[in-house]
């Protein structure tokens, strides 16, 4: 599995020229746009994973754990285990100014929300793909995830 992960960081580099930024240096907004992204990539890999299933019903599953009312309680659950540069990209992502607001969710759910994909999107672009899955599981919890599948 990691080999595949590697080779896909590697053809994306190498088809697209892309080189290494200082992703502190970007917008929290950016930063939670391809957070994002990435983290609904992610949710929907554990779900197709689970076995062969109508598309309407993965929507719905994935629905719920990419909502910002989900994310902000994932956000919750994981502010002790980031690390501070982590901490750091969150904040800044939470205080930002969006210009959009969730359908279902509060400013505050929103905000916190766009804390989590902004942490997500930083890892993402860093490339630190184990650390970024690690997070995800714990947010989401062991058993939760093979629950989701089912």
């Amino acid at each position: 599995m990691e080999k595949s992960i590697i080779s896909f960081e590697e053809s994306l580099n190498q088809t697209f020229r892309l080189s290494d930024k200082d992703w502190k240096m970007y917008s929290p907004l950016t930063l939670a746009y391809i957070g994002d992204a990435a983290y609904e990539l992610v949710i929907r890999t554990i779900f197709v994973s689970g076995g062969n299933c109508q598309a309407q019903k993965l929507h719905q599953k994935v629905t719920a754990c990419v909502s910002a009312k989900a994310q902000s309680r994932m956000i919750k659950m994981l502010q002790p285990v980031l690390t501070e540069e982590e901490a750091a990209v969150y904040r800044r992502g939470r205080n930002a100014k969006p210009y959009t607001k969730a359908k279902n969710a509060s400013m505050e759910e929103y905000l916190e929300a766009t804390g989590f994909e902004a942490v997500i999107g930083y890892l993402y672009l860093k490339r630190e793909f184990g650390r970024m899955n690690e997070l995800i599981a714990q947010g989401l919890g062991v058993q939760s995830i093979q629950a989701l599948q089912n």
